[in-house]
């Protein structure tokens, strides 16, 4: 089960809080609920994923499409609070060298 929470603006970024799983099964969900709130108001995406539990590699490239889409307007896209797991799995595909990875 996952949960995507558009938690607001702060420091002229779009929050979003992550949690639970986000793999192949809700990728497309994580990513339609992420440009529904990124749309209405295109500013830089800072992903909270303090309770974020599992990604997989479809879930990688869901960050990387949003990436894409941040990029081409002009912004970027930041993740914190990272579980270590989690966190490992951006650093061996390189991910942190396109996106900030705090």
């Amino acid at each position: 089960m996952q949960e995507v929470t558009i938690k607001g603006i702060e420091n002229e970024a779009l929050v979003v809080a992550l949690s639970g799983d986000i793999d192949l099964g809700n990728a497309e969900e994580f990513y339609q609920a992420v440009m529904d709130g990124y749309q209405a108001q295109p500013m830089n995406i800072l992903f909270d994923c303090a309770e974020l539990e599992f990604i997989d590699s479809t879930t990688l490239g869901t960050f990387v499409k949003i990436l894409k889409k941040a990029k081409s307007d002009g912004y970027g896209i930041k993740l914190v609070n990272l579980q270590q797991k989690i966190k490992k799995l951006f650093l061996i595909c390189s991910l942190d060298s396109i996106m900030e990875i705090a």
